[in-house]
């Protein structure tokens, strides 16, 4: 593998390496080429060769930078404790120490190795002393993008001194083919406000947005808060990360059109909705008043919020409004395609009825969880939770890793796992998952369900 982090250290390299072949070889320019294709396919040649401290130091650099120039935006640099960490070596690289003298300094930088239990994800965690953003390697390649990525994390790292806590609810109902279609309306709706060449066209796609986002919440009980806690997790650490990135005007609309057109192609949009519906609406607001944010508190309802605050006037909505005015969004076409997909989702979740409730199973009890997954690909199973196609958990009996499927509870109390297959000494697996047991803890079936669970010996 080659891993590059930073394009200017790699021109520089390359740039590097020819200048000394040519005056060491004098080789044509094709072998020169050649040869260093030959070396960046060498994990070992280059890992010998690369020296990542330099280029890390100046992400640091470049997103303190950033935070400082936008602190006003939460009346608090965000800048603080940074985890840079490479998934397959599990090697870190850290902003400051740690209060455990894990962290060994070279140069400007702290290094380390991320110990088993700890996952790695891109978040917040709390370890060996503080309270860190971790971010995995390699950053993006662009600038707008590493600054919009390192202030969504940092933001997840101040959270609680901000007042907002980590909610990360069940929103099944985006799952179902009413929900995705009224929340794509929604967007639809907002990406013409955002587009709009004058101000009463984009006020009047602003309270069409607002409608479909209305009645969707009316079709599912409850949905407005459990969206609610979401968007004020995730939504508001991406809205943080869009207003710090340093985009233009012209670059920040760009990026937001260009997400949402990403977005729809997620299997999922249960848990990813958060991460485009607040930074769309946030930013429309933003073009009138640029510290909005500053008024929210954990208890602000953000769908009244946005209803004042961009004087979309409160009318009543209902089943005829809102289908007469789809067709301007692409309404039929969004339809066509949800009919579709469901037909997929029921194949599906009877798959994974089968596999997970029908059949004997294995079942883990949550006692002190960390979990880090995809939050674009989850499937809600109604009733039972939601199943995670990949994921990696950490807790007291040892390490579970998943690539094809496990079911958590909707109220995260344990997860779920098809059939065990091979049995060993502190390790069990099944189909597409493995569960590394640490000492003290057993595999047990109960003789009269057939099912399994962990328990300690």
């Amino acid at each position: 593998m080659c891993l590059i982090t930073s394009p200017a250290v790699a021109v520089g390299l390359l740039l590097k390496i020819c200048r000394q072949l040519l005056s060491l070889f004098k080789m044509k320019a094709v072998h020169i080429f050649s040869l260093l294709l030959m070396l960046c396919s060498s994990p070992v040649v280059m890992g010998q060769h690369l020296d990542y401290n330099d280029s890390l130091a100046a992400s640091f650099r470049e997103i303190k930078a950033a935070t400082l120039e936008h602190r006003k935006l939460w009346d608090k640099n965000l800048y603080g404790a940074l985890l840079f960490v490479d998934p397959a070596s599990r090697k870190l690289w850290a902003n400051e120490p740690d209060t455990a003298g894990l962290l060994k300094k070279e140069g400007s930088v702290y290094v380390g190795r991320l110990p088993a239990n700890v996952n790695i994800a891109n978040t917040a965690v709390n370890w060996s002393g503080k309270r860190w953003a971790m971010l995995m390697l390699p950053l993006p390649a662009d600038m707008n993008s590493r600054i919009n990525l390192l202030a969504h994390e940092l933001f997840h790292r101040v959270q609680p001194e901000l007042g907002f806590q980590a909610h990360s609810p069940a929103n099944e109902h985006l799952d179902e083919m009413e929900g995705r279609l009224y929340l794509r309306l929604e967007l639809e709706a907002l990406k013409e406000a955002l587009r709009a060449p004058e101000p009463s066209m984009g006020q009047e796609h602003l309270r069409n947005a607002m409608l479909f986002r209305r009645y969707r919440h009316s079709l599912y009980p409850a949905a407005d808060s459990t969206e609610n806690l979401l968007e004020l997790n995730e939504g508001l650490a991406e809205y943080t990360g869009l207003m710090i990135s340093g985009r233009s005007r012209r670059e920040a609309e760009q990026h937001l059109l260009q997400q949402q057109q990403a977005f729809l192609q997620n299997p999922s949009y249960v848990r990813s909705f958060a991460y485009h519906t607040i930074p769309l609406w946030g930013y429309l607001l933003a073009q009138q008043n640029k510290l909005w944010n500053k008024q929210l508190n954990p208890d602000t309802r953000l769908t009244p919020f946005f209803q004042k605050s961009l004087n979309i006037p409160l009318t009543a909505v209902t089943a005829d409004i809102v289908k007469g005015i789809a067709g301007k969004y692409g309404g039929q076409q969004i339809m066509e395609e949800e009919k579709e997909r469901e037909i997929f989702i029921q194949q599906q979740l009877l798959e994974y009825t089968r596999r997970f409730i029908e059949e004997p199973h294995l079942v883990i009890p949550f006692q002190n969880m960390s979990i880090s997954f995809d939050p674009a690909n989850l499937v809600s199973l109604p009733g039972r939770g939601t199943v995670y196609p990949n994921l990696r958990a950490t807790d007291n009996w040892g390490i579970l890793t998943v690539t094809e499927g496990a079911l958590i509870s909707t109220d995260w109390s344990k997860v779920t796992l098809s059939r065990p297959g091979q049995v060993e000494k502190g390790k069990v697996s099944g189909k597409g998952w493995t569960l590394e047991l640490k000492e003290g803890y057993k595999l047990e079936q109960d003789t009269v369900s057939q099912n399994y669970m962990v328990k300690e010996q």
